[in-house]
């Protein structure tokens, strides 16, 4: 019996080591996803402004712009899986989602950090149209023998075509490409300043009508803006950061004195585009005191199922959206909100 009584001992030790290894010792390929800081873009970080400008007086603002992030914990012991699985906060979700398996963490950082870098640019764009400051298409090269060859020049920025304005390099190429090629089109554009057309035939070139041009962009303004936040990933951060250029450089205080918090990528057009987190972001916005929640339009079936007391979701699909949803608040009309 004693023989017995030492080896159930035994095995009831070796259990418990064996249960503690498999929960709290040994990593399963999870992650869990949560409520992650929350940045005012129109305030400080680190003890400096997140977005900066100088040439021009920066206004200031009685409320808030603030970002919302995801907070990522990797290498996860069963126990704390389970745990996040319970949590209502917290969202359990195999590691490869996360981090591809065809990718190392460092590579995945980097590529969330150059999607932040290009957010910042787009939100820059998508801003300072806004501010009265258009984007230039202009002409880099002009190829030997093509149809713009004699008529276009280096430093020219094309303006119109029949008389439609060109707003970007992409609809430089969708207004040539608009009729077949052989047919006459008028070209707007500036030479030193001063204006001038030009009637350009473009010809076949690669399957698609061209007229032998390599663009770029110009976007002058008189100030120059920085936007300075480390240790954020991602593109989602668009929306708000473009709100806090505009709050900036505008008299006018878009907040009305409020918190606002939001989310959404933007492009250079100032379209809002959809995100990941939403869940946890609710939380965080809600957790730092935000009056209400930019949604991205296509998440707000997301946001409506995982709303979070107390936080209106209103819906932006463009900037415009977004800055007359501000205004709503601003005049205390209500703003357009998510529905199903």
């Amino acid at each position: 019996m004693r023989r017995r009584g030492a080896t159930v001992l035994v095995g009831g030790v070796v259990l418990v080591l064996l249960l503690w290894q498999a929960f709290f010792a040994v990593s399963v390929p999870y992650v869990a996803l949560g409520p992650g800081p929350t940045v005012n873009t129109l305030g400080q970080s680190d003890k400096h402004d997140v977005i900066s400008v100088t040439g021009a007086e920066a206004t200031k603002s009685a409320g808030q712009l603030r970002l919302v992030t995801v907070s990522v914990t990797a290498d996860l012991t069963l126990f704390e899986a389970v745990k996040g699985w319970l949590e209502h906060d917290y969202a359990v979700v195999p590691r490869e989602l996360i981090y591809p398996p065809n990718q190392t963490v460092q590579q995945t950082d980097a590529q969330n950090a150059e999607e932040f870098k290009t957010s910042q640019t787009s939100a820059e764009t998508a801003a300072l149209r806004e501010l009265g400051y258009p984007v230039q298409v202009v002409v880099k090269e002009v190829k030997a023998g093509t149809p713009a060859d004699g008529i276009l020049k280096v430093g020219d920025v094309v303006a119109t075509v029949d008389g439609t304005p060109v707003t970007s390099p992409a609809s430089l190429t969708s207004l040539i490409r608009a009729k077949p090629a052989g047919t006459a089109r008028t070209f707007g554009y500036t030479r030193g300043g001063a204006p001038a057309t030009a009637t350009i035939t473009p010809r076949t070139d690669e399957n698609s009508p061209r007229i032998g041009v390599t663009v770029g962009t110009n976007q002058p303004h008189p100030f120059t803006l920085k936007i300075d936040l480390d240790e954020i990933g991602g593109p989602s951060a668009g929306l708000m950061f473009t709100l806090g250029i505009i709050d900036k450089i505008k008299p006018e205080d878009l907040t009305g004195g409020k918190v606002i918090a939001g989310t959404g990528t933007i492009d250079d057009d100032g379209n809002v585009g959809p995100i990941g987190g939403i869940p946890q972001k609710l939380v965080a916005a809600k957790r730092d005191g935000a009056k209400v929640f930019l949604t991205p339009a296509k998440n707000c079936a997301e946001a409506l199922d995982n709303a979070v007391p107390g936080l209106p979701l209103v819906k932006v699909a463009t900037l415009d959206d977004a800055l007359k949803a501000l205004e709503d608040i601003r005049a205390e009309r209500p703003p357009t909100l998510c529905t199903r």
